[in-house]
């Protein structure tokens, strides 16, 4: 069985170089590792060391709405999926649990990479960021050079004020990472019950008995970012991140 770490993160914020460090320093060399890279993102400094690692496979994917593609995946395989950056994420998460269920896969962990000079440009990102950050289970902070320690802290302080689970992890700039290994632990640290295994969930506008009303039914509440009104947009929408990312 294949085990998945889906990836998170704008254009450039420097997912590559984490998943080359996961790889490298986190898997054993026997350990064949797949990595999927969405077919719109462009070159990236880690390229070069990521495709000359002995036991990594580098293939493209292409996101058709509303379904994740189907994929060979190598036997035993740990596959690094990582997100198409200009499609939304919501959807993605959305079709990613019967993608794995399509393929005999499991979910280790969802890596969220924030890109914090973008973040801290762009204020109005953070309803994205925090969609994002609700999904997962380790959080990867990079680009930080030049800010104030004070926006970094205050940043974080956002979620832990709320009990967010989920790892914070300062990211060197060469994308290097303390203790890869720790980051690659399938302990769920994420907010969403979406992923979680056995579990049903409650279908909006589904009616039930009146005498089961007051009663735990034992189903999770839908997903909230995945409801969706009457119209088909969802009821928390997320800015689309191509109308704040710099013009090239």
């Amino acid at each position: 069985m294949n085990s998945v770490y889906f990836i998170l993160g704008t254009p450039g914020s420097g997912r590559r170089a984490i998943v080359r460090d996961l790889i490298e320093n986190g898997l054993a060399p026997e350990e064949r590792a797949l990595v999927l890279l969405a077919n719109k993102e462009g070159a990236d400094p880690a390229d070069v060391r990521l495709a000359g690692l002995p036991n990594a496979e580098i293939r493209r994917w292409t996101w058709h709405e509303p379904a994740l593609p189907p994929v060979d995946l190598p036997p035993g395989a740990t596959v690094f999926l990582v997100a198409d950056s200009l499609a939304s994420p919501i959807d993605q998460l959305e079709a990613l649990k019967p993608w794995l269920a399509e393929h005999g896969a499991t979910l280790a962990r969802i890596f969220c990479v924030v890109d914090c000079q973008l973040a801290e440009k762009q204020p109005v990102l953070r309803q994205w960021f925090d969609a994002c950050i609700h999904f997962a289970d380790v959080v990867f902070l990079t680009h930080r050079e030049g800010l104030a320690n004070k926006w970094l802290s205050d940043f974080i302080a956002h979620f832990k004020d709320q009990r967010y689970p989920c790892h914070f992890v300062q990211v060197k700039a060469r994308g290097d990472l303390p203790t890869p290994l720790v980051w690659l632990d399938p302990t769920a640290r994420r907010v969403s019950q979406y992923f979680d295994e056995g579990e049903a969930y409650e279908i909006e506008g589904l009616e039930t008995d009146d005498e089961e009303d007051d009663e735990d039914t034992g189903l999770l509440p839908p997903e909230p970012y995945f409801v969706r009104l009457s119209s088909g947009r969802r009821e928390k929408e997320v800015p689309d991140l191509r109308d704040y990312l710099p013009r090239k």
